[in-house]
């Protein structure tokens, strides 16, 4: 082993881990593992399993969790652009598929850039409810904004606030919150031996104070019934059996639901109920979980959404060029969650909070803008689409040359039978919808973002 351990995480480690330290120690000789996981909202295992793309093996704490070898580049796949899978580091996995999520759930990820945990948990509302997914970095939450709508998740809103802005206006509000906390990161050691330094800067006690902080406020926005995961990438008793502690006393109504411990994963240290990863154990980096219940049932909690009085400045859902594209789409529309900014269109989640002054980056799905009755859709638009939702689509198969050349920005040409196309026509790969392009007879005007386009 090349890498520096600091001598005080090694001695928190031989006490930790017992007889077991030498193993950990040699784990930092085996190669790192690479995860991908299925998104659910577009289609299931089984069908990865059917076009198996590359050999794979299942994750065994997540049912659409899969290892693949490093060798392969599955973020330089059509199927990757098309949002059907996330690529994860295993044991990160975990959370995400940990936390119970029920459709119609209001769902909160506190610490969710780059959003790897907030796909999952917005694929598991099977668009119902709503998931507000924050990170208080604003530039940190453009990249989480962006794999949420690469998911094709219509129902979230992205946020960049600090938990206590957040607690003002979700004050018991939610059935179910991720913190995956900033840590010390000690179980990122064998993947990123870079963090070394960090925890030599800052370590435990630093990232401690910050996770009471947030804990603290986000038990305030769980309602009674609601659950709570806590998570971290640490090893440290400080940053994860201590704080579970402190949670218990703090807050009397709060009580550890046990996790399930599977095949090579630990219970917690001294602390029953909690789950505790180790790379010589399991195969993925290190990780800590621990899942909390609110006990008492359903309380009032915000205020719900007030309700929209229809008026002049709707009749754009009537008329118009998008009054046509809303007809060509096969989806259950609630329009009066259709609202209109400016010349920008939202489609707002179940139960969406208006007028609370929080800084969003987006609220719903943006579903494109309108100027003068002229309506064009949004990428955004376009992930949430399949073949068979909008009228004007055309499929093309993965291999065939021309999803590459619309992912990198071209014209398309068309074959026989494939066209003449007018209007938006939804470009897909396989059915599963890549963006939109403008259809002149038997060639495709590129729409697809630019910000997104095949590097």
């Amino acid at each position: 082993m090349k890498i520096q351990l600091p001598e005080a995480f090694c001695q928190e480690m031989k006490s930790l881990l017992g007889e077991e330290y030498g193993q950990y120690l040699d784990s930092f000789d085996q190669p790192r593992n690479f995860g991908l996981r299925i998104n659910t909202l577009k289609w299931t295992p089984g069908q990865w399993e059917e076009r198996l793309l590359w050999p794979t093996e299942p994750v065994p704490w997540t049912e659409n969790g899969f290892f693949y070898s490093g060798q392969v580049q599955p973020s330089k796949d059509p199927y990757y652009y098309a949002g059907l899978y996330y690529l994860q580091e295993p044991s990160a996995m975990a959370p995400g598929a940990l936390l119970p999520v029920e459709p119609g759930d209001m769902v909160l990820d506190l610490c969710a850039a780059p959003g790897g945990k907030s796909t999952e948990l917005g694929a598991r509302l099977k668009g119902q409810g709503m998931l507000v997914a924050n990170d208080i970095s604003n530039s940190r939450a453009k990249g989480l904004l962006k794999n949420l709508e690469l998911f094709g998740i219509a129902n979230a809103c992205v946020t960049s606030e600090t938990p206590e802005r957040l607690a003002q206006v979700f004050p018991r509000f939610f059935h179910s919150i991720l913190v995956d906390a900033p840590c010390s990161g000690e179980g990122m050691f064998r993947k990123d031996p870079d963090m070394i330094k960090d925890w030599l800067e800052r370590g435990p006690k630093y990232y401690s104070r910050i996770q009471k902080e947030i804990l603290e406020q986000a038990v305030n926005m769980l309602k009674p019934g609601g659950c709570l995961l806590y998570s971290t990438c640490t090893f440290s008793r400080l940053e994860n059996e201590d704080m579970v502690q402190w949670v218990l006393e703090t807050f009397p109504d709060m009580e550890v639901e046990p996790l399930p411990v599977f095949t090579g994963a630990r219970g917690g240290a001294g602390l029953t109920g909690c789950l505790r990863l180790f790379p010589h154990r399991v195969r993925g980096e290190g990780h800590f979980m621990a899942l909390f219940r609110r006990r008492g049932g359903e309380e009032k909690g915000s205020q719900p959404a007030k309700e929209r009085q229809r008026g002049k400045k709707d009749d754009f859902i009537s008329r118009g060029e998008f009054a046509d594209f809303l007809r060509d789409t096969r989806i259950p529309w609630d329009l009066s969650r259709i609202v209109k900014k400016q010349d920008r269109i939202y489609y707002l989640p179940e139960g969406f909070l208006e007028d609370t002054g929080l800084r969003y980056l987006r609220t719903g799905l943006f579903m494109g803008t309108i100027k003068n009755e002229r309506f064009e859709p949004s990428q955004a638009m376009a992930m949430v689409l399949k073949e068979e939702l909008y009228a004007n689509s055309l499929s093309f198969d993965r291999e065939d040359h021309r999803v590459i050349r619309y992912l990198k920005g071209e014209t398309l040409v068309l074959k026989e039978g494939e066209g003449p196309r007018k209007g938006w026509c939804l470009v897909c790969v396989d059915g599963f919808g890549l963006g939109f392009a403008r259809g002149n007879n038997m060639t495709l005007k590129n729409k697809y973002y630019p910000g997104w386009r095949w590097q």
